[in-house]
């Protein structure tokens, strides 16, 4: 059984029929002709799923039922690489996943998340949804997926740890610090001589409770939605990266949807990705708040001392190197940055 299922038409009926882009005019009352399958890493109350899941049901009701978009949050079809497979093998047909993560597979979508480039969201979105993401979705496309033009916000990451704050860069020192799957993390945190260590994010909780890991980094919303202020006593504010995710589509089922189905399909994800990102900017604003309130412990760092940090560990000279000159320079007139 192929994810994409393709019925036949039902006979238009006026009782029951909605118009849409085009010729979609379906009935309810049957079962959907084309059942697509959308799976994340996030929890189910984290703004990513909560608009995707609106997403789904504006595209059911647009198309009178014949576009079905199931959602799976929460790792419930595998960890980050996992489904990052299926995606490619088209057993699932939309994931979300961070640039940094789908590195592994597209080297230099990772140029978003290098270390202390962006200064606010006033930075980051004109770049996302302009020359720097369309570099980056066009190099996804070379590796035959697709990314939708508009990127969901994960945020600005923080370090977190169980043990001590972390104020300047002697405080990585030797820090056993989990990262996800992906080497812009492992290298950025080699440099600043700590010991990261590559764990999918569904197993993030039970290594920081074990003590396998003593500190992680991901942004406020992540932190609150996956609880891992339970297991983490201290948050400092480091900025360190921004992050995203792409919303990115099968290459082996997006070539075969019909022009009207992707037309629904591309208007509500675009609307969801814009709501999310107004969402979590509407969530940094309380969160530090409510998570006090949980028990964590806030700290502000001086950020060009990690800068320089970086810059004279080697760090931007090597991944200068590696995604060239031209995207470097692109990303330093995105980011105003000079790195």
């Amino acid at each position: 059984m192929t994810p994409l299922t393709r019925r036949r038409a039902i006979p238009l009926t006026l009782g029951t029929a909605l118009a849409l882009p085009g010729i979609l005019k379906y009935s309810r009352a049957h079962a959907a002709e084309f059942a697509l399958k959308y799976a994340n890493n996030l929890p189910q109350t984290h703004p990513m799923s909560v608009r995707m899941m609106a997403a789904a049901e504006a595209i059911r009701a647009e198309t009178g039922g014949k576009v079905d978009v199931k959602v799976f949050p929460n790792n419930q079809l595998g960890g980050d690489t996992d489904m990052l497979n299926q995606l490619r093998m088209g057993a699932i047909d939309f994931f979300t996943l961070s640039p940094l993560i789908l590195s592994t597979l597209v080297p230099k979508v990772a140029i978003s998340g290098i270390g202390f480039a962006w200064s606010g969201y006033d930075k980051v979105w004109p770049a996302l949804d302009g020359e720097l993401g369309a570099s980056m979705r066009a190099e996804i496309q070379k590796a035959g997926l697709y990314a939708f033009p508009k990127i969901f916000d994960n945020g600005f990451r923080q370090i977190t740890t169980s043990t001590k704050p972390i104020r300047d860069p002697n405080d990585l020192v030797g820090l056993k610090i989990r990262v996800p799957p992906g080497q812009l993390w492992t290298s950025m945190f080699k440099a600043f001589g700590s010991s990261p260590m590559t764990i999918n994010f569904a197993e993030v909780y039970t290594a920081l409770q074990t003590k396998i890991a003593d500190a992680q980094e991901n942004p406020l919303a992540v932190i609150d939605t996956a609880k891992l202020y339970e297991v983490q006593k201290y948050l400092s504010k480091t900025n360190h990266m921004w992050d995203g995710f792409w919303l990115l589509a099968s290459g082996k089922i997006w070539p075969k949807l019909p022009a009207d189905v992707k037309a629904v399909l591309q208007k509500h994800f675009t609307e969801a990705a814009l709501r999310e990102r107004d969402d979590v900017f509407k969530l940094n604003a309380t969160l530090e708040q409510g998570l006090k309130a949980k028990g964590m412990m806030f700290n502000d760092v001086d950020t060009h001392l990690f800068q320089a940090k970086l810059q004279s560990a080697g760090f931007y000279t090597e991944w200068k190197a590696k995604f060239g000159a031209d995207l470097w320079k692109l990303l330093e007139k995105s980011s105003g940055a000079s790195l």
